[in-house]
């Protein structure tokens, strides 16, 4: 059966990892320690990574002692900051059939889909990174999300 909600790949690298990196006891993760414990490519991980790094969230350092490292503090981390550095901005608006025009005179969803987006959006604008710290320790949880 399929789920009615669904991240892309890349965002879920992006909100594991960033989780990853801020319960880290090191000071930088490089990108074979996310990937191991992520299950993820090293390739596709650390294009992920660098959009980050990119936009500002993580620090990256080059080298053999060098990695990624949360370039702010967790409290100023909101989940809303990392989706939009992966999946661009957010849209309150849009069909769920994805169509251009609607074949009846209504919508027959009747304004369902907006008030997900409202709360999706909530919750990625109060849901901030120090949230999971304290809370997770990486490789401890086994369970997919």
């Amino acid at each position: 059966m399929a789920g009615t909600f669904h991240l892309s790949e890349m965002l879920s690298l992006a909100l594991h990892s960033m989780v990853y990196i801020a319960t880290s006891e090191s000071e930088y993760v490089n990108v074979k320690q996310i990937a191991q414990a992520t299950g993820a490519s090293e390739a596709h991980l650390s294009k992920v990574l660098q959009r980050l790094a990119k936009g500002r969230i993580l620090r990256s350092v080059r080298g053999p002692k060098g990695g990624f490292s949360l370039d702010r503090s967790p409290d100023n981390i909101s989940f809303l900051e990392i989706y939009e550095m992966i999946e661009g901005p957010v849209s309150l608006e849009g069909c769920p059939s994805h169509r251009r025009e609607c074949p009846f005179a209504y919508c027959i969803f009747r304004g369902m889909p907006e008030k997900l987006n409202s709360q999706f959006i909530d919750y990625l604008t109060n849901t901030h990174l120090s949230e999971f710290i304290g809370n997770r320790k990486p490789g401890k949880d086994s369970a997919a999300h």
